[in-house]
């Protein structure tokens, strides 16, 4: 996998910048360079008109010849334009011995760093990069922005940075500051700055910043389904970029963490096993509180749904018991999600009427579940957090009715690039998931719409059937989350 570039804007005021070449691609990279305040140096044997009326101009500096190693003294950054591959390999070389960054136009395996297609309003910029892959992609996509962002964008991020100082000194809290640009870029000074009412635009801004004072956090309880960044809502999305704080719990996937905001502070409050649940719970708690009444936009980000065997009832009591506001987001819990990406309906006409979710996570044996209702025919029963007591779900369902041959289907990592569905019958289950190594976050979903998966799956892998061997009884299971 080719490593990813990681962008940067660079200050070149008054920083030298070589350019070799003398022809019209150099004249484009010099003209891109021209507002920065850059010492703009061009090497050519020759220049074409263009460079030559900006080298009489006095607007760039010129060394007539070859390419020569000692061009490269006192160079910030050297970009290569030239026809001949060869010297430009040279420059490349020579520039990484030296540690300078070097663009080589049209050849992404030789440059150091990327010019990209840019989108310029002001002193705002919209950079593009294909890292040099796909130029035209890059190119293109700027010409459907560059008809999206009209040029207020530039006033207004002018307006801003004049402000910026005052707007420092009266909200000095970051997360406060955050939320009032949230409001004025959400306000009525941007259509002012779009129908060109300047003088409006900056007397509201300057109302806004003498009224401004510091707001009280809040908490939103968001559900971050099974895995799949995909399913979530776009007010959870939205959340994200906006939170200060996520609490997550461990089983909520990198790729939904990546969709938050690149500052904010991640705090994984998963719960292990064997640990005091009931002390965790605590903490997340006094978490939670703790950096609200510190002015804080915090998510609490639970993998699923929050309400569906979870603890978020508790977690909004407790916001609650401090007069905390929230809101709460739902998820797609794993039974619906997990069901629906192995090909599973969790009620069906011909199989199941209803469906039932069942917590196989209790503290004793006395669990205090209805197995009689449970091993009843034509439904569908969806267990979560069951990997660690399959034995037992087995052994109840089967001794208050629910035939051996039952089918049944394991989803492990449902909804994920990583996901497996393994399928077999009741009276083997614990077997079966001893011998495919099933490891949580799995779903166990008993009834005869399991057997459909072998049929109607869409996502991942086939589903693997039937224990590749037999396994020995007392093999202990995998631990479930």
């Amino acid at each position: 996998m080719t490593a990813r570039l990681f962008p940067l804007f660079a200050d070149l005021r008054d920083r030298t910048v070589l350019v070799v070449g003398g022809g019209s691609v150099a004249r484009r990279k010099v003209a891109a360079l021209l507002d920065t305040g850059a010492r703009i140096v061009i090497g050519a044997p020759a220049l074409d008109p263009g460079l030559a009326a900006l080298a009489d101009e006095g607007r760039i500096e010129t060394i007539h010849g070859d390419f020569d190693a000692a061009w490269l003294d006192d160079i910030w950054l050297v970009i290569a334009a030239t026809d001949d591959g060869a010297v430009n390999r040279a420059i490349a070389a020579t520039a990484e011995t030296r540690r300078i960054w070097a663009n080589v136009v049209d050849d992404a395996e030789l440059s150091s760093i990327h010019l990209p297609a840019r989108v310029e309003r002001g002193p705002l910029q919209i950079a593009i990069s294909s890292g040099g892959g796909a130029p035209m992609l890059a190119r293109h996509l700027r010409e459907q922005l560059e008809t999206q962002f009209d040029e207020s964008l530039g006033v207004l991020a002018e307006l801003l940075r004049r402000s910026r100082a005052s707007i420092r000194e009266r909200l000095p809290d970051l997360p406060a500051r955050r939320r009032f640009f949230d409001r004025i870029l959400a306000g009525p000074i941007p259509a002012l700055l779009r129908r060109g009412d300047a003088i409006s635009a900056e007397r509201a801004l300057q109302a806004n910043i003498g009224a401004a004072s510091p707001v009280r956090g809040r908490v939103a309880l968001v559900g971050a389904g099974p895995g799949d960044p995909g399913l979530l809502t776009l007010r959870a999305l939205r959340l994200l970029n906006e939170a200060d704080v996520i609490l997550h719990d461990r089983l909520v996937s990198a790729d939904v963490l990546a969709l938050a905001r690149r500052d904010a502070e991640l705090i994984e409050v998963g719960k292990q096993v064997g640990g005091d649940h009931d002390a965790t719970q605590s903490a997340i708690h006094r978490l939670l509180v703790d950096h609200t009444l510190a002015g804080k936009r915090v998510v609490r980000l639970k993998g699923g749904d929050p309400f569906v065997f979870g603890r978020g009832g508790e977690e909004l009591e407790a916001l609650r018991l401090h007069g905390i506001d929230f809101e709460v987001v739902p998820g797609i819990t794993a039974a619906i999600a997990c069901g629906a990406y192995a090909g599973i309906p969790l009620t069906h006409r011909d199989h199941a009427q209803s469906v039932r979710f069942v917590t196989a996570h209790t503290k004793s044996d006395d669990d205090g579940i209805d197995w009689r209702a449970l091993a009843q025919d034509r439904q569908t029963l969806a267990f979560y957090m069951g990997v660690s007591g399959l034995e037992r779900i087995r052994d109840r369902l089967i001794a208050h009715g629910r035939s051996a041959s039952t089918p049944v289907a394991l989803v492990e990592n449902g909804t994920r690039a990583s996901q497996r569905v393994i399928t077999g019958t009741l009276g083997e289950l614990p077997e079966l998931a001893r011998a495919h190594r099933v490891s949580a976050p799995a779903i166990l979903f008993v009834g005869e719409v399991a057997a459909l998966a072998t049929r109607l799956h869409w996502f991942g892998a086939t589903p693997l059937q039937r224990a590749p061997a037999p396994a020995a009884r007392g093999e202990p299971l995998a631990r479930a989350a």
